[in-house]
């Protein structure tokens, strides 16, 4: 019995790291406009549809257009603002083309065809670095939430088992486990 009761503590032990990988660590897909795609004139204006998604590190934009018909520049700002074409960054012309957010900071893009850029197909893109994610996220909170806990869990003690060995191992398991899910959480948040 006690042999079964360590062997579900690994488990738990194990599942947490696993949580922690998965649920923390997630890497997001967008399409650039969305249902849309790259289009000259998208449903929602790209300014809006980028302010109402957040991005983060190692989220993947796609741009999705019909081969030959378009492109997405990867432009520095100041050619974002003037529509400039002539010494992009990097040329999104496959289709559906992706682009990997590296790092934090602002990334802009315009439309390669013709004069789309003039006529507004283009879009730029604040990626939050980590840290700043969760400030953002403590900051437009709507309603004050109750402070958390990152000091140490007080557990009532254990009962006395017959075999000192296994309680204090039960024990000690049942602690890392609490702490990795209280870390995951506090650290999802």
């Amino acid at each position: 019995m006690e042999f079964l009761l360590s062997q579900s503590y690994f488990f738990l032990i194990f599942l947490g790291f696993i949580m922690c990988g998965s649920f923390c660590e997630a890497n997001y897909t967008f399409y650039a406009g969305g249902e849309s795609g790259w289009v000259l004139n998208p449903s929602e204006p790209y300014s809006h549809w980028a302010e109402r998604n957040r991005f983060q590190v190692n989220d993947t934009i796609v741009f999705k257009f019909e081969l030959g018909s378009n492109s997405a520049l990867f432009v520095y700002k100041e050619d974002y603002y003037n529509c400039n074409k002539e010494d992009p960054i990097v040329i999104l012309d496959h289709g559906d083309s992706r682009f990997t957010f590296n790092g934090p900071g602002t990334f802009s893009f315009i439309s390669g065809h013709e004069d789309n850029c003039e006529k507004g197909q283009k879009l730029m893109i604040v990626v939050l670095s980590p840290n700043h994610t969760k400030a953002q996220k403590a900051q437009t909170s709507l309603s004050p939430t109750p402070a958390e806990s990152v000091g140490p869990v007080l557990l009532p003690a254990p009962t006395p088992a017959k075999s000192g060995a296994p309680a204090g191992f039960i024990s000690w398991s049942f602690s890392i486990s609490l702490m990795m899910i209280t870390t995951t959480t506090y650290l999802c948040i």
